[in-house]
């Protein structure tokens, strides 16, 4: 059985926390910023890029790491991090660090952790700052058609776009969308799923599997190359690391985020998991070579990435998706998001194939940790069986199922930086905190059916 952890008492912000301990630091270079990565944490080994997590019996037992005191957590967060990672670690295989218990849960496998990208790991949205590096730099290619971009896109939506950008440029040109302001207006609304008219941006998709604002994202760089992209995902990262924080930039009209940073608390618990043999994965609904480049700053290898995965046609990018489970490449109707999510982590970490890939995976396939931030994780960091540790952005049914804490093993923890206030009101779990397939909302339930009543937010 999962080893169990203490029931969290109330902490108010601020609260008395385990005492600070020093922290050394070392530098590790990646493209034009830098990632710290904790000295506790080091040396490194780099984790198998397999598709499977892979057997701990033949590692050779090393004493644990242990997360570091400073920056703290909220609470007793960090404690109750340690004692899960301690539980289920390999490098505590010789000692009682490693308990029957969780081993036999992993059933002698590695233990893996996976981790959401945006506003989980980093605060702010990679996505978003590849988004507007794209419109700030002319990187968006005029398409014949621009439902060849997205199948989802509304008639709507293809008019809007074509008679406010189709006049700047032939088709497979660069559009001008750092000067052609109207042009860059409606990319930029549809991304936010609708036209700068207000009109639907797109429909006709599963709402617990797909979502099309994400995917426009990468579906906006096809036609380029993958060294292509993953220089815009690097000139990006380098930018928004060197703005300070609070930058804001112009995208079109609009005054858009212009800075991204990693959270130090979730740098160390990355390396400290890795240090005490855990593999790290990301699971993201940014695109996964944009992803791939963040990853790199905290040591994290390319094959441990999933994130928005589209089809190359001669070395090129285009605007079909990788498939997932049962759902075949170049459907394009899901993603790395909620249940998809959950797919994705099935078969690119354990192996699961399939319509299986959509379902609960069996005993020994489970992360142990999961972290996310949104209702787009809520089904992966769920399906852990150590900890779900959530930052508190305030979505609802993300929250719902954490403030309920069902069986026990839900962290909420605030943003690292620039913290959302409390919640005024209490989130409607019993009748609107879910997001039906076809997008309708409903009431959020716990897996054995029952509805969660409505939550207060006190973790802020």
């Amino acid at each position: 059985m999962p080893v169990p952890i203490p029931v969290r008492p109330n902490h108010p912000r601020g609260a008395p926390v385990a005492p600070l301990a020093a922290l050394a630091l070392t530098l590790l270079a990646a493209t034009a910023a830098t990632a710290l990565t904790p000295a506790s944490a080091a040396p490194r080994t780099p984790a198998t890029s397999t598709s499977t997590a892979t057997s701990a019996s033949a590692r050779h037992p090393t004493p644990c790491a242990e997360l570091p005191a400073s920056p703290a957590w909220y609470g007793d967060n960090r404690a109750r991090l340690q004692q899960v990672i301690d539980a289920y670690a390999p490098c505590g295989a010789a000692s009682s660090a490693s308990t029957p218990s969780a081993a036999a849960a992993l059933d002698g496998k590695q233990p893996v952790a996976v981790f959401d990208w945006d506003n989980t790991v980093v605060k702010n949205d990679v996505g978003d700052a590849l988004f507007y590096w794209t419109l700030r730099h002319d990187a968006v290619l005029r398409p014949a058609a621009w439902t060849d971009l997205n199948r989802y896109l509304t008639p709507a939506a293809a008019d809007a776009l074509g008679t406010a950008c189709d006049a700047s440029a032939a088709v497979g040109s660069p559009l001008p969308t750092a000067t052609d302001t109207a042009c860059a207006d409606e990319i930029y609304a549809v991304y936010h799923g609708t036209t700068t008219a207000g009109a639907t941006a797109f429909a006709g998709y599963d709402h617990r599997l797909m979502s099309p604002g994400s995917a426009w994202v990468a579906e906006l760089l096809s036609g380029h190359t993958t060294a292509q992209i993953t220089s815009y995902a690097e000139r990006a990262r380098a930018q928004n690391l060197a703005a300070p924080v609070g930058t804001t930039q112009q995208v079109g009209s609009h005054q858009v985020t212009g800075w991204v940073r990693y959270y130090t608390q979730q740098r160390d618990l990355i390396g400290t998991l890795r240090r005490d043999g855990y593999a790290v994965w990301v699971a993201s609904a940014s695109p996964q070579i944009d992803v791939q480049v963040w990853a790199a700053g905290l040591g994290i290898p390319p094959g441990h990435v999933i994130g928005i995965r589209n089809l190359y046609a001669h070395d090129r990018q285009t605007p079909h998706l990788k498939g997932c489970g049962d759902v075949p490449d170049g459907a394009d109707s899901v993603l790395t998001y909620v249940s998809g999510k959950r797919c994705f982590v099935n078969q690119d970490v354990f192996g699961i194939h399939g319509a299986a890939a959509f379902r609960s995976a069996p005993p020994g396939d489970h992360a142990v940790l999961a972290a996310g931030d949104s209702s787009t994780d809520v089904v992966f960091v769920g399906d852990a069986i150590g900890v779900h540790l959530v930052i508190n952005r305030n979505v609802t049914e993300l929250m719902c199922h954490a403030y309920d804490d069902a069986d026990g093993k839900w962290l909420i923890n605030p943003m690292f930086i620039q913290p959302l206030p409390q919640r005024a009101t209490p989130y409607p779990c019993s009748t609107t905190g879910y997001t039906n397939p076809d997008g309708s909302p409903g009431p959020v339930r716990r897996d054995d059916g029952s509805v969660i009543p409505d939550q207060t937010d006190t973790v802020f």
